[in-house]
């Protein structure tokens, strides 16, 4: 009787200790699902990402975050537990969580839930390369970028720069940071790179951070501020920063002037054969898997440089010119452009044609 008793309390502890864990009390409970199904994507597509398993998602400015799996469009927002409806980014980690960079934080889909991360209270994260670490910017304010390494999140600040204080010197008042970051790229060789609104560029590559400024690639020549919005590195290892007046050559090493740490590199003629007096900047830029460059301007259209020259690729919407935002190759060499006021489009048979689920 005393052994029947023992099995007994023992099967009873083993099943109550695999039901903690966050898990539902009641066997068989479903999962609540998340999201509504919609039609269309709605509005401005800050950003595009395909993850592994071949679902595309779209990142809104006020809609929160779209994931299509190839059949169905379903829509998130702060009531499914998504951080905030403007998300700016999206990435995945080697475990297959989504994690979305929006403007008031930071926060991962698993499959079934949503968890925003909390910024660490401890101090500042230090400058650090390792290859599963994921970088976000959290809004436009911030004065360096957030570094997760799978347990942490840390607020990473920028060195200073001795063009802060060029830039605080013509306009004391500005009402935005100059710090504030516009790009993250990550290049061929695992470094990074963040384009800020007012100081230029920054290149980590794991030993320390430095800079590259250039007043034309932060205004425009007419005098207005444009900030380092694109960076892409071509297939043959140069680098483009927001035009493709020049294309650059990054050297090794670095030089100290005034205390800030400057790359060293050279520049020559980059891309020409646009219409004469026309100097666009790009919101975005993307490589194509045949080495041809997509470049997205705000309200000029796409512009296509390959072989055999630059075509223009207007975007129009119901005959009104639709406003770009940002582009993405997918798995499959698919050319796709976000828009600030039509939903996506994706390059098909020589045209871009707005995507309908």
């Amino acid at each position: 009787m005393r052994s029947d008793l023992l099995v007994l309390i023992l099967s009873f502890l083993l099943l109550n200790s695999c039901s903690g864990h966050g898990k539902p009390d009641t066997v068989g409970e479903p999962v609540p699902m998340l999201g509504d199904t919609v039609t269309r994507l709605d509005g401005a597509v800050m950003t595009i990402f395909q993850d592994a398993q071949g679902n595309m998602w779209f990142g809104g400015d006020e809609q929160g975050v779209y994931r299509y799996d190839g059949t169905t469009l379903i829509r998130y927002g702060t009531k499914d537990g998504l951080c905030s409806n403007a998300v700016l980014g999206i990435q995945e980690d080697k475990h297959g969580n989504i994690y979305f960079d929006t403007t008031e934080g930071i926060c991962y889909f698993d499959g079934t839930r949503f968890v925003t991360l909390e910024v660490s209270d401890k101090g500042h994260g230090k400058w650090e390369l390792h290859p599963d670490d994921l970088w976000f910017r959290m809004g436009w304010e911030s004065k360096g970028p957030y570094r997760y390494d799978g347990r942490t999140l840390f607020h990473v600040p920028f060195p200073k720069t001795d063009d802060e204080d060029n830039f605080r010197a013509l306009y004391p008042n500005a009402s935005f940071e100059p710090y504030g970051i516009y790009s993250i790229y990550t290049d061929s060789k695992g470094h990074l790179w963040f384009g800020t609104s007012s100081v230029g560029v920054c290149h980590f590559d794991g030993s320390r951070p430095t800079w590259l400024y250039e007043q034309e690639l932060t205004e425009t020549p007419s005098g207005g501020a444009f900030g380092i919005r694109s960076i892409l590195e071509d297939k043959d290892g140069h680098f483009w920063f927001c035009t493709t007046k020049d294309r650059y050559t990054i050297l090794p090493g670095s030089t100290v002037v005034n205390g800030t740490s400057r790359m060293n590199y050279t520049k020559e003629a980059g891309i020409s054969g646009y219409p004469d007096g026309f100097e666009p900047y790009f919101q975005s830029m993307t490589e194509a898997d045949n080495g041809d460059l997509w470049l997205v301007t705000y309200v000029d259209g796409i512009w296509r440089s390959s072989a055999s020259g630059v075509q223009h690729y207007p975007i129009v919407d119901d005959d009104k010119e639709v406003t770009l935002f940002s582009s993405y190759k997918d798995q499959q060499g698919g050319i796709w452009v976000g828009s600030q006021n039509a939903g996506a489009y994706r390059f098909m048979d020589g045209l871009f044609e707005r995507f309908v689920p």
